[in-house]
């Protein structure tokens, strides 16, 4: 019975989209040399521009970001930025990008919801009207919001990268339940499913997604290899400058503070130098 218990709490958990509570097993993380990592890291504007699709064309059918706006794909930093146009609502690409999409509205002469091409200015739509209709659609499970998943989630880039990418077919002696799929990455106790030598659980947990990356899924228009590999980090790094879309902004103001305290620094020394040199100490 408690055995039975302890199963049911780690696929709950599972299907919520946090990790499993225990200490039998752990995750295999891997690690990527992101160009947008340090302090004067910088996004590839090709490879977010690339995970935009990725996310459009595949992520959009469960996921929302609803702190998203098409607008902000113009924005100084952005993946689709064109200096040429100071407010990205005025962008052409943003606008295109937009229209494709449709977006709830109201009709405002007899007030029923109707749908519409998107504007730069309206936010990335959600999959689904409500949490209840999301859990429907998934197993029980409610899609997390990617909008800031990159910050959310211990481990960052990483730990999102590795998820996408962990998708392993189960090891003999591992009981998987319908609904669930094996990650190496996802953190979690599999040793309640475990029939093998439990001094070699294997890593990883269970998780209510399957894997949606294959290759050539999404076809990239700069004639990239649509590899799972490289799907995978470029869904990444558009999902880590949605997480903060003025990081490239902060990383230049603070590179400017530095340089600004370091010259004052060096003034005040010489100033202070100047001005008790004939005072003895």
């Amino acid at each position: 019975m408690l055995r039975k218990g302890i199963a049911l709490a780690a696929l709950g958990l599972a299907l919520i989209g946090g990790p499993a509570l225990a200490a039998g097993g752990h995750a295999e993380i891997r690690h990527v040399d992101w160009t947008f990592d340090g302090p004067f890291g910088k996004f590839n504007p090709a490879q977010v521009q690339r995970g935009y699709k990725v996310y459009r064309e595949v992520c959009a059918a469960c996921h929302s970001m609803n702190l998203m706006y098409f607008r902000n794909l113009g924005q100084p930093g952005g993946p689709f930025y064109d200096p040429e146009y100071k407010n990205p609502n005025d962008n052409p690409y943003v606008k295109a990008l937009a229209k494709d999409i449709q977006v709830n509205d109201i009709d405002s002469e007899t007030g029923d919801v109707i749908q519409r091409p998107a504007i730069p200015a309206d936010k990335f739509p959600s999959p689904f009207p409500n949490d209840a209709a999301a859990a429907a659609s998934n197993g029980g499970a409610i899609p997390p919001d990617l909008s800031v998943i990159v910050k959310a989630r211990t481990g960052g880039a990483d730990y999102v990268y590795s998820l996408l990418t962990g998708y392993r077919t189960p090891p003999a002696g591992l009981k998987v339940a319908p609904g669930q799929n094996y990650n190496v990455a996802f953190p979690g106790d599999l040793t309640p499913f475990w029939s093998g030598d439990h001094k070699k659980v294997p890593p990883g947990g269970f998780l209510a997604m399957p894997s949606q990356l294959t290759p050539d899924k999404v076809t990239f228009d700069d004639g990239t290899k649509s590899t799972v590999d490289q799907q995978a980090q470029d869904v990444v790094a558009f999902l880590a400058w949605a997480s903060e879309p003025k990081q490239m902004e902060r990383k230049s103001f603070g590179l400017g503070a530095m340089i600004y305290l370091l010259i004052f620094t060096v003034l005040l020394y010489f100033s202070y130098r100047r001005v008790w040199r004939n005072v003895a100490h």
